[in-house]
């Protein structure tokens, strides 16, 4: 039987300001583009409202700024269900924008993403350290790297301290101390991003090369990480642990609208349905057909899907690993 679980995620906020074009402008070029609009987003914010969709109870730590972007996103954050209560408003910052590019062409569509982290990188410890004695009542606390990393390193440690599961989704890719490593359940990067941490290339040219994934795997493991799970859009995802790397196959979609959000969504899937109680195998299957769902539409929070949308998809493809009726917990 599932549980709703309760979730902290440790996170930022990004206002989504996205130029959809046929061709990305190269150095010094203006192209003239096709659409533009706006979105809620970050990807902390993106992962607190993925996992309230799926049914859990989440509590969102962050910071925005004192203009309309931080009302919007904390807004809409609140409607899907997340506590904002300690998101806190920075009166002399900018809220976080994240500027994307979207190309689109015919076999589908790549972004390319600027981020300006305003409010999100005036958050301190200082600021967060009420954490360190209610820490121990979360099922699992989850961090990006779109905050100031000496605030993830703390959350970490006292999660780790007080028994509670950490999942690091290192985004966008920086340094990571052996500390930080050591604190993770789980770390979850994308190909590139697990390729430039363990300073080893992952060839997706023609498939996958699994040798790639564990020698990337290997490194990780060595500097304390327990579970590795790598990201890679189209060919699925690894999961590299004690039991071995094992590979979750893609669930694919007839379109791709836009793949902004897509890492958030799995992440927040896996974090949902393994603290539900599904095994991690059946976690990951539950993540693949949640980011499905996302990749299919256009902008970040927007994209997200709700529990019952993933579980008309699971019975749509005859998933058979867990009953799509067992969701019903979550709702």
């Amino acid at each position: 039987m599932l549980k709703k679980p309760n979730i902290l995620v440790v996170g930022s906020f990004m206002m989504d300001l996205i130029a959809s074009t046929a061709r990305a402008p190269k150095s010094g070029e203006t192209v003239i583009g096709m659409k533009f609009q706006t979105a809620p987003g970050g990807k902390g914010a993106n992962q607190a409202v993925q996992c309230a969709r799926l049914g859990a109870h989440v509590t969102m730590v962050g910071r925005v700024g004192d203009d309309a972007f931080g009302t919007l996103m904390t807004e809409t954050a609140a409607k899907a269900g997340v506590d904002v209560s300690h998101v806190s408003v920075d009166p002399a910052e900018s809220s976080g924008v994240g500027h994307i590019t979207l190309e689109v062409t015919p076999s589908g569509a790549q972004n390319r993403i600027t981020v300006c982290p305003g409010a999100n990188h005036t958050l301190t410890v200082d600021d967060v350290s009420w954490l360190k004695d209610e820490i121990g009542r979360y099922d699992m606390v989850m961090m990006q790297f779109e905050l100031p990393m000496e605030v993830v390193e703390a959350v970490a440690e006292w999660a780790r301290a007080a028994g509670t599961p950490v999942m690091i989704n290192p985004a966008p890719a920086a340094p990571m101390s052996d500390r930080l490593l050591a604190c993770a359940s789980y770390l979850s990067p994308n190909e590139h991003e697990a390729a430039e941490l363990a300073g080893h290339p992952i060839d997706v040219s023609n498939g996958v090369d699994l040798s790639d994934v564990e020698a990337v795997a290997k490194a990780f493991q060595a500097r304390g990480v327990e579970n590795l799970i790598i990201t890679m859009g189209e060919n699925g995802s690894f999961i590299a642990g004690k039991d071995g790397i094992h590979q979750t196959p893609c669930v694919k979609m007839p379109h791709v609208a836009d793949p902004t959000a897509a890492g958030d969504s799995f992440v927040a899937a896996f974090c949902t349905g393994l603290t539900a109680g599904l095994p991690q195998g059946e976690a990951l299957a539950f993540a693949s057909h949640t980011a499905a769902i996302t990749v299919s539409r256009m902008g970040a929070m927007p994209s997200l899907p709700t529990v019952d949308e993933v579980q008309q998809l699971l019975r749509e493809r005859d998933y058979r690993g867990f009953d799509p009726a067992e969701l019903d917990a979550l709702k």
